[in-house]
């Protein structure tokens, strides 16, 4: 039997995603469209409300594209699944925080991948790079997330050159959320989980949907969507049980419990 190149376990509201493809952790289209399901289930299901992506061992969090697979006839641009490359990157609607454990290299499709989720913690022996000019194509989802993530001179300077780069440089740009010592990364990540998994559901989706559809927006554009109720996650939120909770909690000087609804 054929070993599953991932490793999905649920920790309580927590879902734990370990990409484990020996040697390196890379994806072929096979793996991209099961990672595709599997954060598909996870968008869906309201018991769920925070994912942790990260690699197995201690050497590869995931360099990206797998050319061996390549070489044997996966197509560059086949069929990647739901969500695309990683099952991350295109998926609609995920309004769920997404948290990436970096736990050693990160380089094209898998930097790219880490830079799908909300927060990223790196192992302090992480490296990252976009190798993708030396070996003649494009980090695409690279060239259109990167420069507006960090200074566009820095930017370019990783798309165009492909040089490596260390956690700590990486932080320095405003790409990790936190550095913490590689024997603490999943203890820290799990921290992090529980914390937003008792966090109101509602307004962190309404949180991801406003920062997602408001990218490319004037401000007041994105204002007047939701002043005119044109955020589902919004709405949803301004006449749920969870938004009168939050306000009973405060008044009551308790700590509010919320039901997601």
């Amino acid at each position: 039997m054929t070993q599953s190149p991932l490793k999905v376990t649920r920790h309580g509201a927590v879902l734990e995603v370990v990409l484990d493809r020996p040697k390196a952790n890379a994806i072929d289209l096979a793996t991209s469209r099961l990672m595709g399901e599997v954060f598909t289930e996870f968008r869906d299901d309201d018991s769920l409300r925070v994912a942790i992506i990260t690699g197995a061992g201690e050497r590869f969090f995931c360099p990206g594209w797998d050319l061996k697979a390549a070489a044997g006839g996966d197509a560059v641009d086949g069929d990647y699944g739901v969500g695309g490359f990683g099952g991350l990157q295109e998926l609609r609607g995920l309004n769920k925080p997404v948290i990436a454990a970096v736990n050693g290299i990160a380089c094209g499709g898998g930097l790219e991948l880490a830079l799908s989720a909300d927060l990223i913690l790196a192992a302090d022996h992480a490296t990252f790079a976009l190798p993708e000019i030396k070996s003649g194509t494009v980090a695409d989802a690279a060239s259109i997330k990167l420069p507006k993530r960090i200074p566009y001179h820095v930017a370019m300077d990783l798309l165009l050159t492909g040089r490596w780069f260390d956690a700590e440089e990486a932080a320095h740009w405003g790409l990790v959320s936190r550095i913490v010592p590689a024997a603490d990364l999943m203890t820290e990540a799990h921290k992090l989980a529980a914390q937003l998994a008792d966090g109101p559901p509602l307004v962190f989706a309404a949180i991801k949907e406003i920062v997602r559809e408001a990218e490319d927006m004037k401000f007041q554009d994105a204002m007047n969507r939701i002043t005119k109720s044109q955020f589902a996650t919004v709405e949803k939120l301004y006449r749920s049980e969870d938004q009168l909770e939050g306000a009973k909690a405060f008044a009551e000087k308790r700590d509010p419990v919320w039901k997601g609804r």
